[in-house]
């Protein structure tokens, strides 16, 4: 007997976004289902069978924060990570209660260990969450954001503009 998988729903807007995170996820062993707008994914999702939900936020014909509110409103217990390339939205995550809150482009290891443990924590911690009695909202960043201590790399200059004392040379105008 073939064991069960676990399904993700993955929602969001960009077709690249979704196969890619299909392929990764079917890959790590999960069922997914996908939608490419808000309104899909309200149609599609089932919540029998629907473990996990990974949830961008700038969705056609119904926003992300509608869907999440649709979704958590009714099925309080599914798991609902937001990943999104808006800013300044983790504020309003955390204020939601949202699992995680992951930031575009998707660091794949960081997403593959955060839906294990959203997945394997207590329902009564979903809970708490939603109703705003702990605010544990995981915040995960993109990995070029770079880690404690890491610089940024400077930006690339055009060899014609350089000079050897490392400023820039002024091109006239």
């Amino acid at each position: 007997m073939e064991a069960i998988k676990t399904t993700v729903l993955v929602i969001d807007d960009d077709a690249a976004v979704r196969q890619s995170v299909a392929k990764v996820l079917e890959g790590a062993g999960y069922a997914v289902a996908v939608a490419a707008d808000g309104e899909e994914a309200v149609v599609r999702f089932a919540p029998k069978r629907v473990d996990l939900v990974l949830l961008d936020l700038n969705l056609p014909r119904r926003s992300g924060w509608d869907v999440f509110e649709h979704l958590t409103t009714r099925y309080p217990l599914v798991p609902v990570i937001i990943m999104t390339g808006m800013s300044d939205q983790y504020r309003t995550a955390l204020a939601a209660g949202a699992g995680a809150f992951m930031e575009k482009p998707i660091d794949v290891p960081a997403l593959l260990k955060t839906m294990r443990e959203l997945l394997a924590e207590p329902q009564e911690a979903r809970l708490r969450r939603l109703c705003g009695y702990q605010q544990d909202t995981k915040h995960l960043r993109p990995p070029e954001a770079g880690a404690a201590g890491h610089m940024p790399l400077p930006p690339i200059i055009p060899p014609e503009r350089a000079r050897s004392d490392g400023l820039l040379r002024w091109s006239g105008g």
